[in-house]
């Protein structure tokens, strides 16, 4: 039998040896998916080209704190926290938002039966750009099943819609590629894919690296907090290398080192992917449990006041969204690898719209940024910091999140906000056997 993605990285972490061949800013404007700027900076190229290198920028912020969970989109968290540009409502604050079926019906939004998964969706290229469907946003459904059109509610993931809804918030940024967790995630660390669409392990390594060897270069500490499997792993043979093996670290030692208060300059929180990630078929209330402990440790722990945390997720998991993404900058000249049934495209378009938002004592009050983003926005967040080469074009010209707080005034969030508890799954863990419920509920189906 095939080895899983999961599978494969967990080996490549405990086995031996391996070798290898080889997401302006205001909370009033209205959003907009404005094209990027043909004025493109150059891959290398510096934020501030006469500043010396790697050179603190933000000394306020000491600590960027990263979480990056799994396969949902922005409606399909934060569509009814009434924040943002969600759902469309009717007279009963219900979702208006419909797709086909394929055999004459109607598959309206609804609320999800019970907080676990099926595994009725998919996210890979086909389904993604079926989805899409040039712009009309009518192949969620006909791509996968119905379950496209499930969504969320603050009664499932009370912390994560609450945080939403206390601390600034994203409804622009999207994903990096119309692709799967391994390609959006590849975007996060390295600016590109190299290629992939999907989750598998090639060899090829990105030409200008990842920003953890960046990290080395110029002696900013770091950490790879990882619970199960290490983001890193996307670039498989990067485990092979001792000085970046050196990064990583499980998460137990992330909650010691946010209560001691030495937390490094950057690191990177991640869940368990087998528990608590939020993909289907999960219960995403582990994963709504997982955040908030993170997030409470960060803000509960010494470093708090020169802390800024990005949470967000890799990409939309099949869920619909309202938003048609809009186009983006190549990150290099390496086409997407693909196979004979994949659609044509580039990555000349962003993924899907995912929540996001930044957790910071500078946090801004009242704030929802309109602004482009994808995933390499963190790393032009980081590039700004510490004024680091872009890895290629596409973080070259993203915008960072610095918008998002405040680093003018006093801090707005000094003292850390009463947040609600996350949800509890042994209070209704039982979804995770006897099913998740009549997935469309017959409610949500109407003929066309």
């Amino acid at each position: 039998m095939p080895l899983s993605r999961r599978q494969l990285l967990g080996g490549a972490l405990v086995g031996a040896s391996i070798v290898f061949d080889g997401c302006s800013s205001s909370s009033g404007s209205a959003p907009s998916t404005t094209a990027v700027s043909t004025a493109l900076r150059r891959v290398g190229s510096l934020p501030f080209p006469h500043r010396p290198v790697g050179t603190d920028q933000l000394p306020q912020i000491k600590h960027i704190v990263v979480v990056m969970m799994e396969n949902h989109s922005f409606d399909n968290v934060l569509g009814l926290i009434d924040r943002g540009d969600g759902f469309a409502v009717d007279r009963h604050g219900q979702p208006t938002a419909t797709n086909p079926d394929g055999q004459g019906n109607l598959i309206h939004a609804f609320h999800m039966p019970t907080e676990c998964q099926t595994r009725g969706i998919g996210n890979d290229w086909r389904v993604t750009h079926e989805a899409y469907n040039n712009g009309r946003l009518d192949g969620f459904v006909t791509s996968t099943t119905a379950e496209a059109m499930g969504y969320f509610t603050k009664d499932d993931l009370p912390f994560t819609c609450g945080m939403a809804s206390t601390f600034p918030i994203a409804d622009r940024y999207f994903c990096s590629a119309m692709a799967q967790t391994d390609p959006n995630r590849r975007f996060l660390i390295a600016g590109t894919s190299l290629g992939l669409i999907n989750d598998t392990f090639p060899s090829p390594l990105p030409p200008n690296g990842v920003i953890f060897e960046q990290f080395n270069k110029h002696g900013i500490s770091w950490k790879d907090y990882y619970s199960s499997l290490p983001t890193m792993g996307v670039f498989l043979p990067l485990l092979n290398d001792p000085s970046l093996r050196a990064g990583l670290a499980g998460i137990d030692r992330f909650y010691a080192d946010a209560a001691a208060g030495t937390l490094p300059s950057f690191s990177l929180v991640e869940p368990d992917y087998e528990k608590q990630s939020e993909e289907d078929p999960q219960d995403v209330q582990f994963g709504d449990q997982f955040l908030g402990k993170v997030v409470q440790a960060v803000m509960s722990g010494p470093g708090w006041p020169s802390t800024m945390l990005i949470w967000t997720y890799d990409e939309h998991g099949g869920y619909y969204d309202h938003v048609a993404p809009p186009r983006a900058v190549t990150p290099d000249d390496v086409p997407p690898v693909l196979g004979p049934d994949d659609p044509p495209g580039a990555f000349d378009r962003y993924g899907f719209r995912v929540p996001a938002g930044v957790v910071s004592p500078y946090a801004r009050r009242n704030f929802v940024s309109h602004t482009v983003y994808d995933h390499t926005s963190i790393l032009k967040t980081v590039e700004e910091k510490w004024n680091l080469p872009a890895l290629t074009r596409r973080d070259a010209n993203a915008t960072s999140l610095l918008a998002m707080v405040d680093l003018t005034s006093e801090p707005a969030f000094l003292h850390p906000p009463a947040l609600p508890a996350p949800a509890d799954p042994s209070a209704s863990a039982g979804c995770l056997s006897s099913g998740a419920g009549t997935i469309p509920p017959p409610s949500a189906v109407t003929r066309a």
